[in-house]
């Protein structure tokens, strides 16, 4: 086992996200193999000390491992593959992209960034994969060792975490972080809408207002929107709704009509009938029989 896997390994106590002392840092464990399912990723980092995931996003397939890290610059459905074993459980670390330090280190790095990492400005989905060279591997066992101690990943911790963005910034396929920051771009426009399908999700899309938003025509708009996401604005909505349901089914036991409801259904049928097909199951499947019913929340994204 590897020093960076075998930190994780310390900090993942349990299967699935594991918080840190730093808010927007988890360690995820997956200790056996999970078949090709559709999953919500949010923006930010994905690092791998052991195992493997691939992503499907359209008619593409980008793979991570320990060799190769995942960025995601909007929040993205999708569906993922995981490769891992009892005895080589998957252990990888995620960080949450905050916009604000994302500005901040493009403002300090000023003149010094590299014209090649702009590229082609207005060409960028949502997501890439790079390599991890030694520096990021060298930052990343840093921040590992500091969260395991609450004083370090308060003092030191945020720090780490600035130099990681750095260093991934000035890494391979990074240049739709920049464009990211950048108010004209199709990504940073792509990227407000989306903001505003994540909270107006219980809510028909009107694509005129929608374009209209972010400054562009419907085509324009539609035809980026595909290039980022795979979906057409439609598509990535309902997936988002059915993802939440999904959600509320299992964290809360609400009743199928209920998670209709609240993601935005008319037709409870309609919803079980769509449910079924994005999930393979049934909506009523994935309600935990006997858990305590708590009240009703909306999960974020989760990478």
């Amino acid at each position: 086992m590897s020093t960076i896997a075998d930190l994780m390994g310390q900090i993942a106590e349990k299967e699935g996200h594991n918080n840190t002392n730093i808010p927007g840092v988890r360690i995820y464990k997956a200790s056996e193999y999970r078949p090709r399912h559709p999953l919500c990723y949010g923006k930010g980092i994905i690092i791998v000390g052991q195992g493997n995931k691939r992503v499907f996003l359209g008619d593409k397939v980008y793979e991570y491992n320990s060799d190769n890290y995942l960025v995601l610059s909007v929040p993205l459905p999708a569906e993922c593959e995981t490769e891992a074993t009892e005895y080589e459980p998957l252990l990888s670390l995620m960080v949450d992209i905050d916009m604000g330090m994302l500005n901040r280190i493009v403002e300090q790095m000023g003149n010094d960034i590299n014209a090649s990492l702009w590229g082609q400005k207005d060409k960028y989905p949502g997501l890439f994969v790079a390599h991890t060279n030694q520096d990021i591997k060298d930052t990343v066992v840093r921040l590992l060792r500091s969260l395991l101690n609450p004083v370090e990943s308060k003092v030191i911790g945020p720090g780490i975490i600035h130099e990681l963005i750095f260093r991934i910034m000035n890494g391979e396929n990074a240049a739709p972080l920049y464009a990211l920051t950048m108010i004209h771009t199709n990504l940073s426009r792509i990227d407000k809408a989306l903001k505003h399908i994540h909270e107006e999700y219980r809510h028909p899309i009107d694509i005129d207002k929608l374009s209209n938003l972010v400054n562009m025509s419907p085509s324009a708009f539609f035809r980026a929107f595909k290039e980022v996401t795979s979906s057409s604005p439609i598509q990535y909505l309902k997936k988002v709704r059915l993802n939440i349901a999904m959600g509320l089914l299992m964290a809360n036991q609400v009743r199928v009509n209920e998670a209709a409801t609240e993601v935005g259904y008319e037709s409870t049928t309609q919803f079980s009938r769509e449910f079924k097909r994005y999930f393979g199951n049934s909506p009523v499947s994935f309600i935990p029989a006997g858990k305590i019913k708590l009240p009703l929340k909306f999960p974020l994204f989760k990478v």
